[in-house]
């Protein structure tokens, strides 16, 4: 059983470098206290997938080939006239990844896919909740090069939520940067910002 002795380039790095890094900035008693990425989670709403269910149906597809694990549709919640939607009717995707696909995602996401959108100088930093968890806006899924250009009827977005186990941001955004995560401005030491 080879699988069971594989670890993820990422998963390494968080044990040898990331760990001691939060440690000494932010004087941890003991490694347990030092933030972790708990899980990813991948939302994609569809456009007019009330008038055509394929729509879902290729969202599903498209989610469940960029991470590698069966992504599945998300149902609306309660009955929308004006918009033609009823309660339980598919209306998206979502996919939550952890463990070693959570790490090996993030690898291909930070090394290939961010660099390759158009004009990339980097992700905003000031996309944290207030409770240490980060979200993403990729406004094309075609930045992901297990998505073959030439099948795609219509580009669209997708949110991608990093879920730590950090109590503030500043803390979640050390994780991330740590990790590899590419922000706009990295901060200057002691800034508040």
């Amino acid at each position: 059983m080879e699988n069971a002795k594989y670890s993820p380039r990422l998963a390494g790095k968080y044990k040898s470098e990331v760990v001691p890094a939060l440690m000494k900035k932010f004087a941890y008693t003991t490694i347990m206290k030092a933030p972790k990425l708990e899980k990813i989670c991948l939302n994609r709403g569809v456009n007019g997938a009330v008038t055509d269910k394929k729509l879902v149906d290729i969202a599903v597809e498209e989610l469940t080939t960029i991470t590698g694990q069966k992504a599945v549709a998300t149902m609306s919640k309660k009955d929308i006239s004006n918009f033609k939607l009823r309660k339980s009717m598919p209306i998206g995707a979502r996919v939550t990844l952890r463990g070693v696909k959570m790490y090996e995602f993030l690898d291909r996401l930070i090394s290939v896919a961010l660099p390759r959108v158009r004009d990339f100088k980097g992700v905003n930093e000031k996309s944290f909740d207030g409770r240490g968890n980060y979200t993403l806006g990729v406004t094309e899924q075609i930045i992901f090069p297990e998505i073959d250009i030439d099948k795609v009827n219509k580009i669209t977005g997708l949110d991608i939520t990093f879920v730590t186990t950090a109590d503030t941001n500043e803390e979640a955004y050390e994780l991330l940067k740590e990790l590899g995560m590419p922000f706009k401005n990295i901060k200057k030491e002691g800034s508040s910002n």
